[in-house]
Order: structure tokens, then C-alpha cells, then sequence
């Protein structure tokens, strides 16, 4: 069990990661032209008015001290007050979690559902026809922005073939289930050529170890060793890049949440940038920097439970 010790001082050193996602969130997000104030009560509005809600919202404090303000209440649990929603953020952002949620699980097994297989076939035909194939369409994914994608997805299986809905969310689980089918694709067909790649590469490299050499010599079956040496080996390095990428992933959420009209927190964060909503900023951001961390943090753990020679 002492492998497992970084559990404990792991978080402690997390701290400062998020400490600093935090600073330099909130001097990006203040280095966004535009008032505001401004902006909620429009151009014809008196400079009294303008006064009234920067001080509403704290907004006319010195920047050091708004920062102090954002990290109290950080510290307390709370994220601040919407300056459009006029509600509390971490309320607001609550909210909006279940889409993005169910967009990042969904994408990520599919991912996995289309590398695993992709990457077998790949490695064992390695040099032949599937194998070069595999090589194209994970190189071809990897070149596809997501934002087109989705568009050219739209086009031919919505407004074409009519399979799936344009945009929405739905509201009962098998019409949510119908609505993220298109969002999922296009999420996973770009990971999923990232995660085929490593893996291929993973699983060449260990059809070809001394290990499965010495269990080829003991006559075990060619399905055993590769089902119990080398996928198991092979898994380890592609999950920890699925753990780097997740942040890749949740910001990729911002774009596909977007264009397919998913109420999630990437659309929220769209719309606060674009109406100022410095909290609604801060605390979308700060929620996305504590689930990278988190996943990277669990990533960790099972690492080390794979792999008993892997320290930390």
C-alpha cells in the first residue's frame, strides 16, 4: 500500500495548480474589452446608473482587491453573484452540469469503443492493407476541427437523412440519449484518432517484448498472450493520455456545445464572455481547471494499481 501514499499529499500539491488557474483567469477575463455595466443597461445609460451597478457587483474596487473578494468566496464555497442571470454561480453553473457531463462520459466511451478495436486490428496486421487504413482515418481525425465536423455531421445525418435531431438537449433519457448522438461522434472521431495511435503504437511494441516472446516459447496461445501481456501493458500509457486530453476535451465541449445548441456550461461560458459576466467566467473556468485535475489525479490511481511498478 505504500505505492498508494501520493493520495495523501497529492491534493496538497494540486493547491497552487488551481491557485494560479485562478489568478491568471481572472486577468484574462478583466483584460476583456467592455464595461459591464455598460452592457446590462445599454448606451444610453447615465453615468449615476453606471456607478450604481459597478458598485452592485464590486466591480469599482481596485483589481487586487476583487481578486481577494473572488478567493473568499472560493474558500467559503461560492463562486460569486451572475451580473446577468442576477443569481449565484455556482447555482447557475450546478445547473448547467448534467449536459456537459453527459457530453464528455458518452464521448470518451465511444472514443474508447472506436480506438480499442481500431487500434487490435491495426497491431496485429501491422504493415498490411488495415493497418495502413487505421493510419489514414486516425491521421484524417486528428486534422478534422470539431466545429466543421459537427457542421458536416448536421448536414448529413440530420438535415439529409433526418436520423437525428439539429440541436437540443431533450428531456426524457432516451430523447437526451437521441439528441447526443451527433455531439458524441463528433467528439470521438477526433480523440479516438489520438487514442488509436498511442495504442496502436503500445501494442506493437508489446507483441514484440520479451515478455510475449518467452510466453510465444511456452506455447501459450497467441489470444492469451495478447489478452492477459500485452493489452494490459499497453492500456497504461494510452489512459494516461486520455487523462491529459480530457482537458482538450472539456474545452473542445465549448465549440460542440455551441453549434449543436447544447445548454451546458460551454454555452454558458460563451455567453458570459460575450456579456461580461466576469463571475460566470471565473467559476466555469475554475469548475472545468478542478475536473482536469481531478481526472488527471484518478488517472494517477489507476495507473498505480495497473502497473505495480509505477511510483509517485
Amino acid at each position: 500500500m505504500h505505492r498508494f501514499r501520493f493520495v495523501l499529499t497529492r491534493p496538497f500539491q494540486l493547491i497552487p495548480v488551481l491557485f494560479g488557474i485562478s489568478l491568471i483567469t481572472f486577468v484574462l477575463v478583466r483584460s476583456i474589452p467592455g464595461d459591464p455595466a455598460r452592457l446590462i443597461l445599454g448606451t444610453r445609460a447615465t453615468p449615476a446608473a453606471l456607478e450604481r451597478i459597478r458598485a452592485q457587483f464590486g466591480l469599482d474596487e481596485p483589481l487586487w482587491l476583487q481578486y481577494f473578494y473572488f478567493l473568499k468566496n472560493l474558500a467559503n464555497g461560492e463562486m460569486g453573484k451572475s451580473i446577468l442571470y442576477k443569481i449565484d454561480v455556482l447555482g447557475l453553473v450546478a445547473d448547467r452540469l448534467e449536459p456537459t457531463l453527459v457530453l464528455v462520459v458518452g464521448a470518451v466511451i465511444l472514443s474508447v469503443l472506436i480506438a480499442v478495436p481500431l487500434a487490435t486490428l491495426a497491431a496485429k496486421n501491422r504493415g498490411g492493407a488495415v493497418d495502413q487504413a487505421v493510419r489514414v482515418l486516425s491521421t484524417t481525425g486528428l486534422g478534422l476541427p470539431n466545429f466543421w465536423l459537427a457542421i458536416m455531421l448536421i448536414i448529413v445525418f440530420s438535415v439529409t437523412l433526418g436520423l437525428f435531431p439539429v440541436s437540443g438537449y431533450g428531456r426524457t433519457f432516451g430523447d437526451k440519449l437521441h439528441h447526443m448522438v451527433l455531439p458524441w461522434l463528433t467528439i470521438a472521431l477526433s480523440l479516438s484518432a489520438v487514442l488509436t495511435r498511442s495504442l496502436r503504437a503500445s501494442l506493437i511494441a508489446g507483441l514484440g517484448s520479451d515478455v510475449a516472446l518467452a510466453a510465444r516459447a511456452r506455447g501459450i496461445p497467441e489470444r492469451m498472450i495478447f489478452r492477459r501481456h500485452v493489452l494490459p501493458n499497453a492500456i497504461i500509457p494510452t489512459l494516461n493520455l486520455l487523462a491529459v486530453n480530457i482537458g482538450w476535451l472539456i474545452g473542445g465541449t465549448v465549440v460542440v456545445e455551441t453549434v449543436f445548441a447544447i445548454p451546458g456550461t460551454g454555452q454558458l461560458l460563451v455567453r458570459a464572455i460575450f456579456s461580461r459576466d466576469y463571475m460566470v467566467v471565473q467559476g466555469v473556468a475554475m469548475v472545468f481547471a478542478c475536473a482536469t485535475v481531478i481526472v488527471n489525479f484518478l488517472a494517477d490511481i489507476l495507473t498505480v494499481a495497473l502497473d505495480p511498478r509505477v511510483k509517485f
